[in-house]
């Protein structure tokens, strides 16, 4: 299998979240998701549900459910979330839940309502993913690693633009993978700032050493929302084998998470 881990798919007429950044003008249909998968020479993705659509996870679970088990999904759902709600996401193909924090107020994972979201997580095999800058990151991701949920950074961790890899938060993220419940994406390195593709190929060796291949994985961020100019999915896939020149590591990373593919 080569997995893209990270890609969105919506439509404008869909239901659209009150408190939203961003609002698309155009749709990113599953087809078009598709063909690209295959003009790339990728087997399977991972769909994750993009923060203007909310906890509105219906688009999502139709595509997956149509997909014949070619993707999978992470959805978005709040502290309200029972056990019962995430077996269901679960059963419908869902591998984890995302946290996004990007100009949001950061939950306090120690109330009890979160406490028995994350405890469900945890006991459930689900993911936490974490859409968040280093300086969030840092205040977030330890405690749910002490609550025993396996977290999933999104885009390098965002570290801070203007120092990239020298930002002690990122050090954090580094330290962090000694856990081996942490995983990285290698994906969307302009979402780490003008500089991104420079941050992204120094980052690459040290998270390789911190946390393991085992422990990468790469996403198209397709369809590259608020980048849609200047970005590509074929240029996303080039990046990503300079990033990775090693044959068998690019392989090893773009083959993590097969598991979950298993019916």
């Amino acid at each position: 299998m080569r997995i893209d881990t990270h890609a969105h798919v919506f439509f404008r007429a869909a239901s659209m979240a009150q408190q939203r950044r961003y609002t698309p003008e155009y749709d990113a249909t599953v087809q078009d998701y598709l063909h690209e998968l295959r003009s790339n020479d990728l087997t399977h993705g991972i769909l994750v549900q993009p923060s203007f659509l909310g906890t509105d996870n219906s688009l999502l679970l139709a595509t997956l459910e149509a997909s014949g088990g070619q993707l999978r999904g992470v959805a978005v759902v709040d502290a309200s979330c029972r056990r019962d709600d995430l077996a269901q996401l679960k059963d419908a193909g869902v591998i984890g839940v995302r946290l996004n924090l990007v100009g949001r107020k950061i939950p306090n994972v120690n109330l009890p309502e979160w406490t028995e979201l994350m405890d469900a997580l945890v006991e459930s095999g689900l993911f936490v993913e974490v859409y968040a800058r280093s300086t969030i990151l840092a205040l977030v991701v330890p405690g749910l690693l002490r609550k025993g949920a396996k977290v999933i950074v999104d885009h390098f961790g965002m570290p801070d633009p203007e120092i990239g890899v020298l930002d002690p938060h990122f050090d954090n993220l580094l330290d962090y993978g000694t856990s081996r419940r942490l995983w990285c994406k290698l994906s969307a390195p302009y979402r780490c700032g003008p500089n991104g593709e420079a941050i992204a190929l120094e980052a690459y060796p040290l998270l390789r050493e911190a946390l393991g291949l085992d422990r990468l994985l790469w996403g198209s961020d397709w369809p590259h929302t608020q980048h849609e100019g200047h970005q590509t999915y074929h240029a996303t896939r080039a990046f990503f084998d300079q990033l990775v020149p090693d044959p068998a590591e690019n392989r090893q990373i773009l083959g993590n998470m097969a598991e979950l593919f298993d019916d």
